[in-house]
């Protein structure tokens, strides 16, 4: 597939202005994105409702919230690499449409089984959107200033997710019914799929290219067994048959993907890029600021209701400001990056992230609504300024790699927030039994535990700052693989990875 920037043209009779056109897709963009977000954490404090609604054991209760994330990680660089294939337009239609339909059946079905399967295809459907969503993006958007607006509109989207999720899932689950945590998603999609269907550019058929088959499986092998191993883990015990089992997996996996990439002609992924500074330090700075943030989140939500007695509403709403502040940070942060450069901005958000998050640890068991704002604002100002790390890294993103380069981010993401749940996880829960077994109640236990995990999580986030700072030091501004032909010979089979926000 040529390198050039992709065709505004679209699938109506009548071509919208440019413009306009862009804006419908970066539209239709950000509400596949945040649908797919807000999945990963509306049914969380929903859980509750749910199992007693269909009587969960606890098995059923860890699959209905694991079986979304297990296939939604495994399968990213697959998605990623199907786009680059079969077209991104094409696969984000396929994608959103298996996602809305897995929704439907989801709210529809009354048996733990069926259940389980719709998450787990709803992760399918997810797998096949998220990739192609920065792509898209950055075909739209070929010029470095406006891509950047774009992608800071687009993560601000998924900070508003990342508020929603909580939010939607206590007021439908304690209010509505646990079923509208997925009906919600019906009418979104369809709207979603008749706007992309009319504003996402129709491009020229692919490059014919090899799939990569070998790669694909592969990569999707090691991240499945790596996923179900640190969702599995903290549950029937890390030395377990089971779990050595899925670690050894992941290895074979890990290590069979490796060389198949390295002689294959075609490859999914050019591992030589991992020898580039800016590409290293930005996965680096991404898998860091993903490990606190996914931690603090999930660990965060248990001391709200379990420690300061909050409703699942009120849990959920203290979220929001967080989430609003992030959404205004990502809005701002193309002209903050321009006035003091990338590295300054994304190297100092992350340390401001990483501050934010060990104030928490700060607070104790009579914390009130207004004690967590000022936390949670350092937290969201300083996540909102990460994004010139996006648009940086997407100036030098060739088009035709744009798929599987979003896949490494998006599964880079999950599988290090996934891997902070398990490590602040397993500290926090040490911690508490220590202090359970020297006499403490078990809420100073927990506290004690949580507050361990806060401080571990910011100084990692703080580290990330430091990769930031570094990958993005004295890198060229305004420079693109389409726009330097000599650069785009060069790295023709390369990839590359953004950091945004969460889901």
């Amino acid at each position: 597939m040529s390198s050039q920037p992709l065709s505004l043209t679209t699938d109506t009779p009548r071509a919208q202005p440019r413009f306009l056109a862009r804006r419908w897709t970066l539209i239709a963009v950000a509400l596949a994105t945040f649908m797919t977000y807000l999945d990963n954490n509306i049914i969380n404090v929903a859980i509750p409702t749910i199992e007693r609604s269909l009587h969960l054991s606890q098995s059923g209760v860890e699959w209905v919230v694991s079986a979304y994330i297990l296939v939604f990680a495994g399968l990213l660089l697959a998605g990623g690499r199907l786009a680059d294939v079969f077209g991104q337009k094409h696969l984000f239609m396929t994608g959103l449409s298996i996602f809305t339909g897995a929704s439907l059946l989801a709210g529809l079905v009354g048996q733990v089984d069926l259940l389980i399967a719709s998450r787990a295809l709803q992760g399918l459907g997810a797998a096949l959107v998220t990739p192609t969503t920065l792509a898209i993006l950055s075909a739209t958007y070929p010029e470095p200033k406006e891509r950047a607006r774009a992608v800071g509109a687009w993560s601000a989207v998924g900070a508003v997710a990342l508020a929603a999720g909580p939010l939607l899932g206590g007021v439908l689950s304690q209010h509505v019914n646990w079923h509208w945590i997925f009906f919600i998603n019906v009418p979104v999609g369809i709207a979603t799929l008749s706007l992309g269907t009319r504003s996402i550019p129709a491009v020229q058929k692919p490059a014919r290219r090899r799939i990569d088959t070998q790669g694909v499986s592969t990569s999707a092998a090691a991240l499945m067994t790596l996923t179900y191993a640190l969702i599995e883990g903290p549950q029937i015990g890390w030395t377990s048959p089971t779990i050595i089992a899925a670690v050894a997996a992941t290895l074979v996996a890990a290590f069979s993907f490796v060389s198949i990439e390295r002689r294959a002609e075609d490859p999914m992924i050019d591992l030589s890029l991992f020898a580039n500074r800016t590409f290293t330090g930005a996965t680096i700075a991404l898998m860091l600021w993903a490990f606190g943030l996914f931690g603090i989140y999930f660990f965060t939500s248990l001391y709200l209701q379990q420690v300061l007695r909050f409703s699942a509403t009120t849990a959920g709403v203290a979220f929001v400001p967080m989430a609003i502040l992030m959404a205004f940070g990502a809005g701002v942060s193309d002209r903050v990056a321009a006035r003091f450069g990338s590295h300054r901005t994304v190297g100092s958000a992350m340390a401001l992230m990483g501050a934010g998050i060990i104030s928490i640890s700060l607070l104790g068991a009579h914390a009130t609504f207004a004690d967590l704002m000022p936390s949670m604002a350092i937290i969201g100002i300083g996540g909102g300024l990460t994004i010139p790390l996006t648009a940086t890294i997407l100036d030098s993103m060739p088009v035709d790699r744009a798929g599987v380069a979003s896949g490494v981010f998006n599964a880079s993401r999950e599988v290090a927030g996934l891997l902070g749940i398990t490590v602040i996880g397993v500290i926090l829960r040490a911690r508490q039994t220590s202090e359970i077994q020297a006499g403490h109640p078990a809420i100073t236990a927990f506290l004690s535990g949580y507050r361990l995990g806060l401080v571990v999580a910011g100084i990692l986030v703080s580290s990330g700052g430091i990769a930031a700072w570094l990958a993005l030091r004295n890198l060229p501004t305004n420079t693109r693989a389409t726009e330097e032909p000599a650069r785009a010979t060069a790295s023709h089979n390369s990839s590359a990875v953004a950091v945004a926000n969460p889901a």
